[in-house]
Order: C-alpha cells, then structure tokens, then sequence
C-alpha cells in the first residue's frame, strides 16, 4: 500500500513540474530567441525492482532541460538585432552573478554607460574576455562573425571594428539552462569562441514555442495529474477497507 501511495504521489509531484514549465512557455511565447523549457523525468528504481517517473523540480538555480530546435527569423532592418544562424550557437553574456552564460536572445541595446547588452540586460561578452563598451558613434555595424564596427561621432573616416561579440557553439558539450533563461556550461566552466558562428544582422529569432502544441501538452497533462489523484484517493479507499477489516466487533 505504502508503495501505490509514494507512485502516486512521485506522480503528482512530476505533473505539477510538467505544467509549471507549460506555463512558462506559453509566458514566454512571443520572446526574443527564448527556448521552450523540456520537463526531465526521471525513472526511480524502487527496493522491490519496480520504477516510478518523478519530474525534476527547479528549485534555486536548478537546470531543466529545453527545447534545442530553432525559432522562426524575422527580419527587422535595426543595427543592433542579430539573429544566428544555426541551432548550436550562442551569445556569451555575462551573468548576474559574474559567470559567463549563454543566450539565443539578439535585440541588443547600448545602455547609459556604454556597455553592450541583451533585451533583458545581460552584458555581452567580447572575444576578450570582458563585457563589450562602446564609445559614442554616428554609425553602427555587425558583421556576419559578430565584428562590431562603429564611425565614432565627429569622425569623417569609415567605420572601424571595435569589437567582437564572442559567439559559441554548444555541440558536444553537455549544457543546461538556468532559470534566469540562460544557458550554462554543467558543472561551471565556459565554452570557447566558435570562429565558425555565423549571425544575421538586422533580424531577430523568435521563440521556438508552439502554442499549440503547449495547449495540447496541458490538457494531456492536467488529464494524467487527475488520474494520479485518483490513484492516490482509491489508495485511501482500500486502506481504509483493510482497517475496517481488522476492526474487532464491539
């Protein structure tokens, strides 16, 4: 009995998992370069040599997994919005906590002070090593291999590269995204430059998340976490018959 129960409730627990990341997907529908978020499960052995599946729970900076494939490009004519071109690359932007990190998110924007940034405010990395700062310019450029070239104001000579934003690739390392919706090398480290990253200029990846789809895998799964629960009520039932049965008459 004891066992029905803890499947039970292992199941419960995963399908509570499952739909918080449904929701964070539809949540994050129309941003930029986001990647869905893939629930893990993983197969409990139990003493007697059954298994039961329980979902990882993202608790503090705990990973899940995610969706690799790639978001639809659009093209939006802006300087400052790149776009890569293939699924294993990435831009290195620099984390809150000062570790270097992964984004697919391309809008970028220079900030009061200069630096370089993502939409949602992480610094990117140049192939230095060191968030990227530009000096006042006129005029703007990202080449295909991430060269940032700037005609700095009051400057008649044609632009100049400034910069490289550091672009890697991720085939054949083992990552993992964060909750801060960045990608991490697992187990800490950084990936090296990718000399062979390529991106577009003036476009911008959209979320790879299918609406559709998600709706679909919330009804499945809302079903699934109701038969868990009913699981988990005849668990009750058939424990409260068994000590009924031994219920001495008075």
């Amino acid at each position: 009995m004891d066992k029905l129960v803890y499947t039970a409730a292992t199941g419960l627990r995963a399908h509570m998992a499952a739909q918080a990341a449904i929701a964070n997907n539809m949540a994050n529908a129309s941003t930029t370069g986001f990647r869905a978020d893939r629930v893990v499960f993983d197969r409990i052995i139990l003493s007697d040599g059954t298994s039961a599946l329980s979902a990882r729970q993202p608790t503090g900076e705990e990973v899940k997994d995610i969706d690799r494939t790639q978001g639809a490009i659009q093209q939006t004519g802006r300087p400052l919005d790149v776009a890569l071109s293939d699924v294993d690359s990435w831009i290195a932007v620099q984390a809150a906590d000062g570790s270097e990190a992964y984004t697919r998110r391309g809008d970028l924007k220079v900030n009061a002070s200069g630096t370089l940034e993502t939409g949602d405010g992480f610094l990117v990395m140049g192939e230095g090593g060191g968030p990227i700062t530009l000096p006042p310019y006129s005029q703007l450029s990202i080449g295909g291999d991430g060269t940032i070239s700037i005609q700095a104001q009051g400057d008649t000579a044609p632009p100049a590269p400034i910069d490289k934003i550091k672009l890697v690739s991720a085939k054949g390392s083992e990552t993992v995204k964060g909750l801060d919706n960045l990608m991490r090398v697992k187990g800490g480290g950084a990936l090296p430059a990718n000399l062979d990253a390529k991106l577009a200029s003036g476009a911008l990846e959209s979320s790879n998340v299918n609406m559709t789809q998600a709706l679909v895998d919330m009804i499945e799964n809302q079903r699934s976490y109701e038969v868990q629960a009913n699981l988990l009520k005849e668990a009750r039932t058939m424990d409260e018959s068994s000590a009924s049965v031994m219920r001495l008459p008075g």
